[in-house]
């Protein structure tokens, strides 16, 4: 499969739907390779310009796919053609992704959240899905557990993995243990088992395909994500207007 890879941010994504990101996971699996499968979105962008960790994740991630539609809105701006379905949340792709695991026979392991929320998002999705194979364990555990925990993994041979500790940590985990990760596709897959288990209200999709779906989760959890949405974008400034002017750059010189 192909795509082609575009620069926003001086970052770069690959926008890729929900399909072709199912069909590449299937890709690893049969071919027995492993793949790490990270997303952006304006957070993360934010993140990576400063934060040397996240910029090595970056680097080694294979497929960035694009979470958040002002991402999307931006790219178009640039003359990237870039449409709606290639904005690809976890709270759209999470049941596709599943539903093919339970019908291929890939077995899904989603570590990440408090004790006892995954586990009953779990339980959730295998009601919905009763074929499919999973195991969970929360995103709450200390350091000296660590190896306990890949163990756990290791033993369960998931072909993906689910990371959902939110960013940076999420990242850094992957990062610092991926030598003794042996899944398939490797995934950051932030609070999307905590939107399944309903201990964060998911916003409508309606919102999210208007690119709104941050004002609902700030309403939701001001507190925690008042900086994320009302400060951080500020910062990006500077590299929108980098990405102007390398534009227009390249249209006076075409």
């Amino acid at each position: 499969m192909s795509c082609h890879r575009i620069s926003v941010l001086k970052t770069v994504i690959d926008p890729f739907p929900i399909s072709a990101l199912n069909q590449y996971i299937g890709e690893a699996i049969a071919s027995h390779k492993q793949r790490i499968i990270a997303h952006h979105n304006l957070h993360s962008v934010y993140l990576y310009h400063r934060d040397a960790k996240m910029r090595m994740f970056y680097e080694r991630a294979d497929i960035v796919h694009i979470d958040g539609m002002p991402l999307v809105y931006w790219a178009r701006l640039l003359g990237y053609p870039v449409s709606r379905d290639q904005r690809v949340t976890y709270v759209d792709w999470i049941q596709p992704l599943l539903a093919m695991a339970a019908a291929e026979g890939w077995h899904v392991f989603y570590l990440g959240g408090r004790p006892g929320v995954a586990a009953r998002a779990a339980e959730i999705v295998c009601r919905q899905y009763p074929t499919l194979t999973i195991a969970t364990h929360h995103g709450y555990f200390p350091p000296e557990e660590n190896d306990t925990v890949i163990a756990t993994i290791a033993a369960f041979q998931p072909h993906i993995l689910l990371v959902g500790m939110g960013m940076p940590r999420q990242e850094h985990w992957i990062l610092d243990n991926l030598d003794k990760l042996t899944a398939n596709a490797i995934l950051t897959a932030g609070a999307c088992f905590d939107y399944i288990a309903g201990a964060i209200p998911t916003p409508p999709r309606w919102m999210g395909r208007l690119g709104l779906e941050w004002l609902y989760r700030l309403i939701s959890e001001p507190r925690r994500l008042g900086k994320r949405y009302l400060i951080e974008p500020w910062a990006l400034l500077p590299l929108m207007i980098a990405d102007v002017r390398s534009v227009l750059l390249r249209k006076g010189r075409s």
